[in-house]
């Protein structure tokens, strides 16, 4: 279960670090909401002139998130299967 757990979250892990290889920005069009503060921008980076979220990553997160990605499943191969010792 342990194993299945690795292999699946660096499975995850690797398909974010392709997406964010693949976009170059994301724009995310939210209508206003009166109870939120429009100081607040959380993991956004920065906001447009049309008020929406935009998300930029750098060039170099998508390499990062893949080298994780591999490393968690290279881990998650080399953990005993259950039941084996």
């Amino acid at each position: 279960m342990l194993r299945a757990s690795f292999f699946a979250g660096g499975l995850f892990v690797i398909m974010l670090g392709l997406s964010t290889m693949l976009v170059d920005k994301v724009v995310l069009h939210k209508k206003d909401d009166p109870k939120r503060d429009p100081n607040f921008r959380g993991f956004f980076t920065s906001v447009n002139e049309y008020k929406q979220h935009v998300f930029d990553p750098p060039d170099w997160a998508g390499f990062s998130l893949l080298s994780v990605g591999g490393i968690t499943i290279l881990y998650s191969l080399a953990l005993p299967r259950a039941g084996h010792h």
